[in-house]
């Protein structure tokens, strides 16, 4: 057997179950606490807290699939906010249009987006660094006037958007429409992070983050970097898809103007400020984005975004590898102090 053929299969052979065993058994205990705990907020928050908690729920989700591109494959993706957009009108159509309710528009959503970031992401393979960058800005400067283009106005509803109506419990639940779809929004992101989980704990995973490390040594080692960048990028689309449709459903309404060029900067400014290449970064960048805008007005009226870039600059000053960086840091550093 050649040298080349005995390193591909020693890079696709997985690792034995005891190296990961051990930290799985000691992590997911803490994220069941963490998902009871957040499910426990459906009866702290009121009204527009929950609101704003269905919201972190949506970035996060969107924030994992720019994540799984950017932080775990290396590309960089300035129009992801065009995803978003899709995201939302592909359910806000698949519900207004196509009578399914709201629960089967969310996958359809994510399909759809899947098969749109595949095409796009097959010939943005010629590009790479800053022209894969300027290629993904220049989709998301488009998107809004496409979703206003004249011949696609019975579908997207054009400048004056979709209506929607905000979900009932089901099956007679005594809850309020906000308190389930905080619910419903929280069982979706459980299992979009998992589903992540899973992907990037895998060979397809491993494959990623080798042509995110050193594309030319992937390719020699029998990596197929033409198909997992495209991939990559289509699961990263739906992942954004998922998060845009909930946002939808949470918000009643889509229109092109809610989706701006400055949604696509916040998503990747909350993806380095989580930090990158990490699954927990993403609800701490989605935190980011939901809260701080709105405290930096409070603290700033006159001029919130200097306070809001203020902020920016004294996150990447202090935590040049985002919020889970930090922690992994201060985590060392603990298990590293003396003992008495």
């Amino acid at each position: 057997m050649s040298t080349t053929s005995s390193a591909t299969l020693a890079a696709a052979r997985p690792a034995p179950a005891t190296s990961r065993a051990t930290p799985a058994r000691s992590t997911w205990p803490w994220v069941l606490l963490l998902v009871l705990l957040a499910a426990g907020l459906t009866w702290v928050l009121k009204g527009y807290q929950l609101f704003q908690g269905t919201m972190v729920l949506c970035y996060a989700i969107a924030l994992l699939g720019l994540n799984i591109l950017t932080g775990y494959n290396g590309q960089i993706s300035l129009g992801h906010g065009a995803f978003f957009a899709l995201g939302a009108y592909a359910a806000a159509i698949a519900m207004e249009h196509g009578g399914l309710p709201y629960w089967a528009a969310v996958p359809v959503a994510g399909l759809a987006c899947l098969f749109i970031g595949y095409l796009f992401g097959r010939p943005a393979l010629k590009l790479e660094g800053l022209y894969l960058a300027l290629a993904t800005f220049a989709l998301g400067v488009a998107m809004p006037q496409l979703l206003k283009y004249k011949h696609l106005e019975q579908w997207t509803g054009g400048v004056g958007g979709i209506v929607l109506m905000k979900p009932d419990a089901p099956f007679g639940l005594p809850l309020t429409q906000d308190q389930w779809l905080f619910l419903f929004s929280l069982l979706v992101t459980v299992v979009m992070f998992v589903i992540g989980h899973n992907l990037l704990s895998s060979g397809s995973g491993r494959a990623m983050r080798a042509i995110r490390d050193h594309a030319l040594a992937a390719e020699a080692m029998g990596v197929d970097n033409p198909h997992y960048k495209s991939m990559t990028f289509g699961i990263s689309a739906a992942f954004t898809g998922v998060g845009g449709a909930l946002s939808a459903i949470a918000v009643q309404f889509v229109s092109p103007d809610s989706f701006t060029l400055f949604l696509s900067i916040s998503l990747l400014v909350g993806v380095v400020v989580g930090g990158l290449g990490t699954l927990w970064g993403a609800l701490f960048g989605a935190l980011f984005i939901m809260f701080v805008p709105s405290l930096a007005e409070s603290v700033s009226k006159a001029a919130p975004w200097a306070a809001y870039g203020v902020v920016l600059i004294a996150i990447m000053f202090v935590m040049p590898g985002g919020v889970v960086g930090l922690l992994r840091s201060a985590s060392a550093r603990w298990k590293r102090r003396p003992t008495p």
